[in-house]
């Protein structure tokens, strides 16, 4: 799982692409969510990251999903539907 390495902050070789990219941020019920799709295999990977300020520490939920898309567009939407179900159903219950 090379790509998470990447994704996240490992490996780092001149060779390997660089970390996703903020592609849009939005808040949502006090939580802010982060779509950071990627490209992989030729086409955009969702992928974002659900955050909020708890106790004056700043708690980060990272998500991968299997979905791909042609579209950078059409990826960065379904991060974001991801990122507003996981708070939906999880809330704070998802950094425990």
């Amino acid at each position: 799982m090379s790509f998470l390495k990447r994704l996240f902050g490992g490996g780092g070789g001149a060779a390997e692409p660089a970390a996703a990219a903020v592609a849009k941020e939005i808040e949502y019920k006090g939580f802010s969510i982060k779509a950071m799709p990627y490209k992989e295999g030729g086409q955009f990977q969702t992928c974002g990251v659900v955050s909020k300020d708890v106790g004056g520490e700043v708690k980060e939920h990272k998500f991968i999903r299997a979905d791909r898309f042609a579209a950078l567009d059409d990826a960065v939407e379904v991060s974001l539907t991801k990122g507003r179900q996981l708070v939906d159903e999880q809330g704070e219950r998802m950094f425990a």
